[in-house]
């Protein structure tokens, strides 16, 4: 008899295809809004999609990540139970992955959502969060959320055996970030500035050959940095990021959320644990994955879909034919 590889604990190999239906409904329906400038509406024609998609899979899922808190969102909000009953799941998702990119038509926003055994994902507050990371092939403990910017970028340089001239790094383009851009360009690093999604951003340094991206650093949301540590867990590579807690307010949703070390430095594996689904659909064309493109009669779509247990990425295109029923069951 063949001896059964699967993990302990394991998610149903079935959610893998389950995952993907749930990003490509939101995707659809948030790109019904593309180029409108509509924000509000852009994202909640992709929350109203995922949810409705969730309450069908075979779980008992609690939303860990969401939208906000109960009394700021109406659905999909931190605590809410959805799913049909079965496996015990958190879930960490934002339905619309660059709101402001889909309003304008720009490249590069997502509909993207992380699944996990119960218990298993960092339940953040919504706040920024400080981040830096790498891709594969470094040595554990190669980062340092601590160490100057200009440190991290000469050891990347060291490790990779190259000159800084040769490393880039990624950053959102921020205000608050100008120190850290005028500290990075010193070195002679290169930056590539990213107006939203560094959810994109951290997983294109697990591929830097493709992307031309080594190292992701600054700060940005905290529900962005799980559900990207749950990419990294799938396809390898170091990430450390710790919540930045300014107020009184920000730390009192922290200590409701479990969280009392307001200083504590997490690890892709403390915010992500155990076995992993990541998937991410295209809205609007970006470097990860095309946008949705509609057809007379049809629609096509394009996700990315990982797997931490077994390390498998798949690109998933897909063209749906039913169009009406696509849209609107």
């Amino acid at each position: 008899m063949p001896q059964d590889r699967t993990p302990k604990g394991a998610l149903d190999r079935v959610l893998t295809i389950e995952v993907m239906r749930v990003t490509e409904r939101a995707a659809v329906s948030a790109a019904r809004m593309r180029g409108r400038g509509d924000e509000r509406a852009a994202d909640q024609a992709a929350v109203d999609a995922m949810r409705r998609e969730l309450n069908r899979l075979a779980i008992e899922g609690i939303v860990v990540i969401g939208e906000g808190e109960r009394d700021e969102a109406p659905m999909l909000y931190i605590g809410e139970a959805v799913g049909a009953g079965g496996q015990r799941v958190d879930i960490a998702l934002d339905p619309l992955e660059g709101t402001t990119l889909c309003a304008k038509d720009m490249p590069n926003s997502l509909a993207t959502l992380a699944l996990a055994s119960g218990g298993s994902l960092l339940n953040a507050p919504d706040v920024y969060m400080e981040k830096v990371a790498v891709g594969p092939g470094f040595p554990d403990g190669f980062i340092d959320l601590d160490m100057p910017a200009d440190e991290m970028i000469r050891r990347v340089a060291k490790e990779k055996g190259v000159s800084e001239r040769e490393v880039t790094a990624c950053v959102l383009d921020r205000p608050r970030h100008a120190e850290l851009i005028e500290t990075i360009r010193k070195t002679g690093a290169a930056i590539r500035l990213i107006g939203d999604g560094d959810i994109q951003g951290i997983i294109h340094t697990t591929e830097p050959m493709e992307t031309g991206i080594d190292i992701y650093i600054g700060s940005g949301g905290a529900p962005e940095g799980v559900l990207a540590s749950a990419a990294l867990r799938c396809t390898g590579g170091q990430m450390q990021g710790r919540l930045i807690l300014k107020t009184d307010e920000h730390k009192a949703r922290a200590t409701r959320m479990g969280i009392t070390d307001y200083e504590r430095i997490y690890t892709h594996e403390d915010m992500a644990k155990g076995d992993v689904y990541f998937s991410a659909t295209g809205v609007t064309d970006g470097a990860l994955c095309q946008g949705v493109k509609f057809y007379p009669g049809y629609i096509t779509t394009e996700t990315i879909v990982m797997r931490s247990s077994t390390g498998t990425v798949r690109t998933i295109k897909a063209k749906h034919i039913d169009y009406s029923k696509f849209l609107l069951d």
